[in-house]
């Protein structure tokens, strides 16, 4: 017997392979893609509907190996409490790994969306959602986003192929015949660049809404993704998704197979493209890592207020428009078609040629917010996706304008209905509570469930929109600061903002957190509950600020003086004076007594969260001669703690408080 040492360079080579054999022999956890809460209909924890919900979740997970990765299902009998689900998961996973993935999204969803009755949870291997309506709408809400900042060659040539082969994938996967409405393509592009792309509708949508679902997230490929060379739009019932790199199961898309092709072949086949994807990952894997520890060195940068040149606008430049597009949609920047006017600039109603409607803030020329501030704004929202937060569709950064492109809302701001005496009557209480709500979520996404964790800064009144069913969009990020994860507060020399919002560390000393937000959301509650500003409230001959007067009335024990009188025919006595409690809570003057916005959310919808007395507000202004004096005069002068608690059902409220 002959001897012989292995080359060492074999020796690697198996290594790796053994790794990629070992990779496939396993599932590997789903990849977490976006989800929706609906901020709007909620349930009571230990209610019918939540037991119900736990039967059509654990139905769900039960049938998760469903041959075709799809089921649906209904549990109870009678509204309220019926509950409405299903899952799909993408046709090419095996059983296990679609099991895999509806069991990480069951649990998923009730962490990000606890109390919600409308949700739904995006994953890349499968989509979970459930509603309290017998039938689930289709097409709303849905997420768009490109997969890599790296940008395409030859983008004409690119965007030829990838909208043609879409436009087929969707033909064929409608038009399926089997029980997986499933296509998907792999084409050449250059010598060295293949698309590989993906479609799928659920099964029990007809052919003609199937290919409507999956037109409408085509369409929308161009307003996120123009130029990547990889993005998906998510919709409840469909998705589209086209990479560079193979991000589905080949051989299991494969409806037939081909004509010569034995089973050995296949098996060859089934071996040989796992091991080769596997290394070539392995590779990509590396650079990734690369360019994520650069790309982290640079945020560092730029979270401590070093943002550089470029850095924002190369990372958004899909969004970008030219100015003729622009001039085009708004006539002109026609005075006609002006909507609006803030303290950065003014805001028009635009549409495009295709006959979307947008919202276009142009900033003025001698406008305080510059290209820092601008390209923040570009960065902070690209990134972020949200219902309660306003949409951006893109930017326009030519000669001396400086232009954002928005979803267009259609009844603009709060404050326009808030404060405009004919119009308060339209927001009656029913409408104003899921206002709160709605803004709530919306901050407690930037704070703790996006990407990044963002401090507004200049939460208000005007910088609320309200869509065509006045639910709430926090818009204006151009003031905004990104916090990396652990950091507790920053400190700005510079302060901006809008005073009667600001938080009382934040305008004297410049310390700003997510606590700076809590306060200016209590002073907004207050607002939405009174339909008062809360710099020009007036109360018989004295002059008093919007929290003084609110302190006042909670000591007195008649809270519900401080309601809008335009609404205090129809109302929720418990809700208004929870609210007010809440909104107390949030604007008192220790930046650590005031609860996080998880905390908010959480008392907004649950009763049995104990909530805990609140103490004088900060800046009380009692009197037009107190107005004129030092804070610290009126800080010595100030209400008594001491006060006799009192709750919406006459018991006392206890001092319990969860932080």
């Amino acid at each position: 017997m002959v001897d012989f040492e292995i080359p060492i360079s074999i020796k690697i080579v198996s290594f790796f392979l053994l790794l990629s054999l070992l990779s496939h022999t396993t599932e590997s956890a789903p990849t977490y893609a976006s989800h929706s809460c609906s901020n709007s209909s909620f349930f009571t924890p230990n209610s019918t509907y939540q037991a119900n919900l736990d039967l059509l979740l654990s139905a769900l997970s039960s049938n998760s190996t469903n041959q075709d990765g799809f089921f649906k299902t209904q549990v109870g009998q009678n509204q309220p409490n019926i509950v409405t689900g299903l899952f799909l998961c993408r046709a090419d996973l095996t059983p296990t790994a679609c099991q895999d993935c509806i069991s990480v999204a069951t649990k998923d969803i009730q962490k990000r969306c606890p109390l919600d009755k409308v949700v739904l949870i995006w994953y890349d291997e499968c989509t979970l959602r459930y509603s309290n309506e017998t039938f689930l709408n289709n097409l709303v809400p849905y997420v768009n986003f490109f997969t890599t900042n790296q940008s395409v060659v030859e983008l004409d040539r690119f965007n030829g192929l990838l909208a043609s082969t879409m436009k087929s994938l969707a033909q064929q996967a409608a038009n399926s015949q089997s029980n997986k409405k499933f296509a998907t393509a792999v084409d050449k592009f250059t010598s060295s660049l293949t698309l590989y792309s993906l479609v799928q509708c659920t099964p029990e949508l007809s052919v003609s809404e199937c290919l409507t679902c999956l037109d409408s997230a085509i369409a929308s490929l161009p307003i996120c993704c123009n130029g990547k060379q990889g993005g998906k739009v998510l919709l409840p019932s469909s998705n589209v998704r086209y990479e560079l790199y193979p991000f589905f199961n080949s051989t299991a898309s494969s409806p037939t197979l081909p004509p010569g092709k034995s089973k050995s072949s296949l098996r060859i086949i089934a071996i040989a493209v796992p091991i080769s994807v596997s290394m070539v990952l392995l590779v990509v894997g590396l650079c990734f890592m690369c360019r994520r520890t650069s790309k982290k060195y640079n945020t560092l940068l730029e979270e401590k207020g070093s943002l550089k040149d470029g850095i924002e606008i190369t990372s958004v430049e899909s969004l970008q428009f030219d100015l003729a597009t622009i001039e085009a949609a708004t006539n002109k920047f026609s005075d006609d078609n002006k909507i609006g006017k803030g303290g950065f600039g003014t805001v028009y109603k635009g549409n495009f040629s295709n006959g979307q409607e947008i919202a276009v803030k142009r900033l003025s020329k001698s406008s305080v917010q510059g290209a820092i501030e601008f390209k923040n704004e570009i960065m902070l929202v690209a990134k972020l996706q949200h219902r309660n937060l306003a949409r951006l569709l893109g930017f326009c950064l030519e000669g001396e304008e400086k232009i954002l492109i928005y979803e267009y809302v259609p009844n603009r701001s709060l404050d326009c209905f808030l404060f405009d005496s004919e119009k308060q009557g339209q927001l009656d209480w029913s409408t104003r509570y899921k206002i709160i709500g709605g803004i709530a979520r919306g901050i407690l996404y930037l704070h703790e469930d996006s990407r990044l964790r963002i401090i507004h800064r200049d939460l208000k009144a005007s910088n609320v929109l309200l869509d065509a069913n006045m639910n709430p969009k926090i818009s204006d990020f151009g003031m905004a600061k990104i916090f990396i994860v652990d950091q507790a507060q920053g400190n700005t020399s510079r302060i901006v903002g809008t005073y009667g919002y600001m938080s009382p560390e934040y305008a004297m000393q410049g310390r700003f957190s997510v606590k700076s937000d809590v306060f200016s959301f209590g002073v907004l509650i207050l607002e939405i509950i009174s339909g008062k500003k809360n710099n020009c409230f007036y109360q018989s001959e004295c002059d008093e600020d919007l929290l003084s007067y609110a302190w006042k009335q909670w000591k007195n024990g008649t809270p519900l003086e401080l309601l809008d009188p335009t609404i205090r025919g129809s109302f929720s006595r418990n809700e208004v004076i929870r609210c007010i409690h809440i909104g107390l809570l949030c604007v008192q003057e220790d930046p650590t007594n005031r609860p996080t916005m998880a905390t908010v959310v959480l008392m907004l919808d649950s009763y049995s969260v104990s909530l805990q007395l609140p103490q004088q507000p900060a800046f009380l202004l009692r009197s037009r001669a107190n107005r004129n004096k030092p804070t610290k005069e009126l800080h010595n002068n100030s209400f008594s703690s001491q006060t006799v608690p009192w709750s919406v059902d006459g018991a006392p409220i206890t001092e319990v408080y969860p932080r």
